[in-house]
Order: C-alpha cells, then sequence, then structure tokens
C-alpha cells in the first residue's frame, strides 16, 4: 500500500474506535422532544394489520429502516460489515456501506466492501463516496467501478464539509460540487442519494438538489453522532470547539424538506441521532418516508451480534405500531397526516 492507502486505513479504524468508545455524541438535541402525538381514543385501526413493507430503489423491503453508511477500507471493518449485512438480509432491509474512497486508491481492502453484498444478496446495497472525493474527479463514469464491486442499487454522495474543515488530513475544496452531482445524476444509471454525515440539510439546500434529479434526500441532522466531536478528539484545536456543536438538528430539517414532496417526487430518509422507537416515529409522522440510524446499529452489532441488531429493529418497529394504533393510523400515508404536533400546541 501507498503512504496515502495507509493513513486512511488508519483514519477508518481510529473512526470506528472512537465512535464505539468516546463521547462523540452532539450535546443538544435532535429536537424530537418538542413534539408530540397526538392521541386517538377512537382508533378503529387493528394493530396486527399495521404493514411496514414498502418499495425502496425498485426492491419491496420489511420495513422502512435503513442500516446507515458506517465503515470499511480497513481490516476491522469486514466483520462488522458482514454481520450488519446477515442481519440487513434477515430483516430485509436496506444497507449502505462505508466510504469506498479507499477503492478509488486501492484494491487492498475491497473484500471489507464486497463481504456486505454476499451476505446480503437480496436487499438494497448503497454504495458511498464524498463530495470531496467526487469534485476530483476527471471522468465522473470512474464511479463504475465501486458500484460494481457491491452490485450497488444506488449510490450515495455524503457531504462532509464541516468534517473535512476540522480533519487534520481534510480536504475542503467543493467549489463545482453541484455541478458535478448533475454530471453523476446524467452519467450513471442508478439512483443518487444525498446525505449529510450529522449537520443537516436545509430545505433551500434540499431544493437545489431535487431540482437536478437527486432521488433520495437522508437529512442526517446534528442530534446523533458529531464528527466535529470525532475529529476534535484525532486532532485537539480550542479555537475549533465551538463547531463541535455545529447544525441543523434532525426535527427541523425533516420537516423542512417534507414541505418540498409538493413540488418534488423523492424519498426522505430521517437521521441523526435515531437511537430509539420513539424518534423513529416522530421521523416518519414528520414526514420521513424511511428513518436511518449508524452508531447505535453500529454499537449493537459490535456488543450483541447479528442477532442484537436484528432484535433492535423488529422491537422498535413493534413500539412504531403501537403509536400508530394509538393515533388512528393504519399506514405510514395516515401518520403523516396530522398525527404530531409541537408541544406548545397543547397548552
Amino acid at each position: 500500500m501507498s503512504k496515502t492507502q495507509i493513513q486512511i486505513s488508519k483514519r477508518k479504524e481510529e473512526h470506528i474506535d472512537l465512535c464505539l468508545n468516546e463521547d462523540v455524541a452532539y450535546h443538544k438535541s435532535n429536537g424530537f422532544e418538542q413534539y408530540d402525538f397526538l392521541h386517538d381514543p377512537l382508533t378503529e385501526v387493528l394493530i396486527e394489520e399495521i404493514d411496514f413493507q414498502t418499495k425502496f430503489l425498485n426492491k419491496i423491503i420489511s420495513y422502512p429502516f435503513l442500516i446507515s453508511s458506517m465503515t470499511g477500507g480497513t481490516g476491522k471493518a469486514k466483520g462488522l460489515n458482514a454481520n450488519l449485512a446477515i442481519a440487513a438480509s434477515e430483516l430485509n432491509i436496506p444497507i449502505g456501506v462505508g466510504s469506498q474512497r479507499p477503492l478509488l486508491e486501492s484494491a487492498e481492502h475491497i473484500d471489507t466492501f464486497k463481504v456486505i453484498r454476499d451476505n446480503a444478496p437480496e436487499v438494497p446495497v448503497l454504495s458511498n463516496i464524498g463530495a470531496a472525493q467526487i469534485v476530483q474527479l476527471d471522468n465522473v463514469k470512474g464511479l463504475l467501478k465501486i458500484i460494481e464491486v457491491i452490485s450497488a442499487d444506488g449510490i450515495i454522495i455524503h457531504l462532509n464539509p464541516l468534517q473535512e474543515l476540522l480533519q487534520k488530513e481534510g480536504e475542503i475544496n467543493f467549489k463545482g460540487l453541484l455541478n458535478k452531482i448533475n454530471e453523476i445524476k446524467n452519467n450513471i444509471d442508478i439512483p443518487i442519494i444525498i446525505k449529510e454525515v450529522g449537520s443537516g440539510i436545509s430545505q433551500t439546500a434540499a431544493r437545489k438538489l431535487l431540482e437536478i434529479g437527486v432521488d433520495v434526500i437522508d437529512v442526517a441532522g446534528s442530534g446523533g453522532t458529531s464528527w466535529a466531536a470525532v475529529e476534535l478528539l484525532r486532532n485537539p484545536n480550542e479555537e475549533n470547539d465551538y463547531f463541535r456543536e455545529w447544525g441543523l438538528i434532525t426535527s427541523f430539517c425533516i420537516k423542512e424538506i417534507a414541505k418540498l414532496k409538493d413540488d418534488f417526487d423523492f424519498i426522505l430518509i430521517g437521521s441523526g441521532g435515531i437511537d430509539n422507537f420513539v424518534d423513529a416515529g416522530k421521523s416518519l409522522a414528520l414526514g420521513a418516508d424511511m428513518v436511518a440510524s449508524a452508531r447505535t446499529i453500529l454499537k449493537t452489532v459490535e456488543d450483541s451480534g447479528v442477532d442484537g441488531v436484528i432484535e433492535l429493529v423488529e422491537k422498535w418497529f413493534n413500539g412504531i405500531r403501537k403509536i400508530m394504533f394509538l393515533t388512528g393510523s393504519k399506514n405510514i400515508k395516515e401518520f403523516q397526516e396530522n398525527k404530531i404536533l409541537r408541544k406548545e400546541e397543547l397548552f
């Protein structure tokens, strides 16, 4: 491996260790505590008939839940990704791979990505590359090799200007990014997913993305893992401490971007501090079509393996099913029809 490849692999291992073992969560909340569900004492919903099955990227999935992109490109990732993929397959839900940037440099750790498709042959699997990398591409068709490695059903382009800004090896040239995303959309034959990594996406930014045909937006708002906190642990700098809490909270991003559904046909994913069934339910009620989680799932698979992940996701949706029963919602569409309100509206 080249020096650059060794550095990237080492950085990936540091990210895993910090996310598993250190306080890298936002200290501010994701905002869901500001909302409450609207109780329906006349509910006639048959709880056993509530079905979460839906279509995502032309495949039927059992729950509107994505195991969000986490890791790859380092030896430690292979076992984690294998178990995450097995869980995704058993649950029949989509899964994203970690940044595939290492594959643009070398095939050294290709198995840490391929293991996901090998263990989840039927579910949607999503490629993943960073915005800082795509602006450097001379030919976007170069992305085809990272897509082909996992027979990807879609490709995530993750936006992480804050992380790059604070990372000691960061790349902060994003000039031409929107045009490059548009070029990828016009030259690659699978859906394009845009996600942040914890600082959120505004309605203004979402509109620009939807105007060029982006298929899926994952808000990845603040309130979950702070990648600023991760990078500040790797590269302490007091003058950057302010940015630890930078970002738009998840609930705000979902609520605002959901308003664009009147003008655009797209899938909205709510993520960013989704750590329990209540917040997952509030995400859906506020307008998200799906929810996603990364660090909570990573810690669960590390501590409890495949069975732990399966149990967690099933428990979450059993909880959401109870909330839907109590709000008189027999499906997600009804759940999004005025079944949640800000708490001050109750007084």
